[in-house]
């Protein structure tokens, strides 16, 4: 019955602050591991949601196509800088219209011809 004593002894002399450093840093790694379980999660679903969305008609001047007119013309406003510092960067800026021109040339892959590659005569 005396070995109880010495592990009250050892437990006075502070001999389980050790076992106890170990399982709040084992727990504090866990606790990480699960956040980022949890992150990879949230990306893999939020990527998932993204893919089966249909692409959404967009110019190259990152307006939506609502906003251009048949001709192409975009007629939405935009941020047009006015004043530059030295170092060549907007001061200043004034509304204005955006001056892209609607891409509606023709597909780049929809017309494309090539040859057999080998000769079968």
């Amino acid at each position: 019955m005396a070995w109880y004593w010495w592990v009250l002894v050892v437990f006075w002399m502070g001999g389980f602050g050790w076992a106890a450093d170990n399982v709040r840093t084992a727990l504090r790694n866990r606790h990480d591991r699960k956040v980022q379980l949890l992150e990879v999660a949230k990306q893999e679903r939020l990527a998932v949601e993204a893919a089966q969305r249909p692409p959404e008609p967009v110019c190259g001047c990152t307006h939506h196509l609502a906003k251009h007119d048949k001709q192409g013309r975009c007629h939405e406003r935009v941020e047009v800088p006015t004043a530059w510092d030295e170092n060549r960067k907007p001061l200043r800026y004034e509304a204005g219209e955006c001056n892209c021109q609607q891409y509606v040339g023709p597909q780049p892959l929809s017309q494309v011809f090539a040859e057999e590659l080998t000769d079968r005569a």
